[in-house]
């Protein structure tokens, strides 16, 4: 069995949200809360992951992520209400 990949949205205390990719999600969060994340989630607290995709490749987490992140807030809501 190999390494998963996985593409998540945070939502942000300012109702925003953030969307990336990793190979644990967990880890990613806690590193987003201590600072040691992405630069957009330093300046602005991450609450909670509300929507994570597993994906056999890093190359597929990074294909979603980047077709997440030009969707339009609503379409990013309607993932997250799946």
């Amino acid at each position: 069995m190999g390494k998963k990949y996985y593409t998540y949205i945070l939502l942000i205390e300012n109702d925003s949200l953030y969307c990336g990719y990793t190979d644990d999600v967990e880890k990613r969060f806690h590193a987003h809360l201590e600072g040691k994340g992405a630069k957009f989630t330093r300046a602005h607290k991450p609450v909670k992951v509300v929507y994570q995709k597993e994906f056999d490749t890093k190359s597929e987490a990074m294909k979603e992520e980047y077709r997440i992140k030009h969707l339009p807030r609503r379409e990013k809501l309607k993932l997250i209400n799946m």
